[in-house]
This record gives structure tokens, sequence and C-alpha cells, in this order.
């Protein structure tokens, strides 16, 4: 059983969510760029697994993390058969950036499972409120929030919809802040209460 985690991060200078890869340092794929992943150990909860899987193979830590789905694909590694639990992890560090358009080829099923957990990334997004905050900090302008939300869907949002769906958002408040992106009047700066909760 492995845990191969999808580690993400909002750039805010590109405006897109990116995801964390770093060459394998082993066969097989030696070299090869690769999500960070780990055999599950004994008796290892798959949270500490997907934490571990970031803090030695990409080399930063997480502030949110969670499971996304189970792949079972017979010949996914060349070892062997074996089961991979797929989990989204937010975090920041040095590491190869890509955003989801324009990830390269990785090892083992890698962009297989970017593929298929793209639409549960997207389902969650302004739902499951720790993903969304981890993603969008304590305190983002609304261009961070049309980024976030293209960068996942690969669709631009209708920014009407988009200020509705932040307004019904449980702790999520139009901040007294505004912020100015080029020309134009400033733009809306959202901020979630209880920043550390």
């Amino acid at each position: 059983m492995s845990v191969d985690v999808i580690a993400l991060r909002y750039n805010p200078d590109l405006r897109r969510v990116e995801m964390a890869t770093k060459p394998r340092t082993t066969e097989p794929f030696l070299g090869k760029p690769a999500l960070p992943g780990v055999l599950l150990q004994e008796g290892e909860r798959l949270a500490a697994a997907a934490h571990r899987a970031v803090t030695t193979k990409v080399g930063f830590d997480v502030s949110a993390l969670g499971q996304l789905t189970v792949f079972d694909q017979p010949n996914r590694d060349p070892r062997g058969y074996s089961l991979s639990v797929a989990m989204w992890a937010v975090g920041d560090g040095e590491a190869d950036w890509y955003g989801f358009d324009d990830v390269p080829n990785l090892a083992f099923d890698h962009n297989v499972m970017l593929f298929e957990c793209r639409p549960l990334l997207v389902d969650m997004l302004w739902r499951d409120l720790e993903f969304t905050r981890a993603l969008t900090g304590p305190v983002f302008p609304v261009s961070a929030a049309v980024g976030i939300t293209q960068t996942i869907s690969g669709i631009a949002p209708d920014r009407g919809n988009l200020n509705r769906r932040l307004a019904a958002l449980r702790g999520l408040t139009v901040s007294s802040k505004r912020v100015v992106l080029g020309r134009g009047r400033p733009g809306t700066v959202w901020e979630w209460e209880n920043p550390a909760a």
C-alpha cells in the first residue's frame, strides 16, 4: 500500500494553483519527476504517511491534508501490485512546481492520478472549508479566488456567481481592506473569521 500526495499551493505572482513534484532518486523511474509518495508503514495512519511523504520527498511542511481516492490498477507500479491512496495537501517550499495544465510526464500513474483527482478537487473548492482556507490563506483578494477557481477547474468563473458563492460561505466576510492590481477600481478582499481555527 502506498500513499501519493497532490501537494498544492497558490502562487499569487502567477495567480494559479500549482502542485509539487521532485525527481525520483531511486529506481524505478530514476530521475523522472513524481508526486511525493511513500509506502505505508505497519500501523501508520494515512494522514501521517501523507505528511511524511511531503516532508521527506519535497522537503516542506503542510498546513492541511486529506484523502481523495484509491488507485488499484494492477500494472501501476512495475515492482508489483500495489494500491495507492491519493491524498491532497497544501504547503509551500522548495520543489518543482507546475500548474495543472503544464505538468510533465510523471513516474508511475501519477498523471492519471492528477487527471482523475482534478474533478474531486474542483468539487472540494469552496465546499470543503479546510481545503479552501489552506489554499486561500487568511485574507485574499477576489483575484486570488478567480485564479484558484480557474486553475483548478480549467474554466474562468463568472465573477458575479463567484462573489455570491464566497458571500454564502460560513466564516468568510468582506474585509474593509481593498487591493489595487493594475489599473481600475480597487478589488474586494475576503477575510476568514478566526484565522487560527
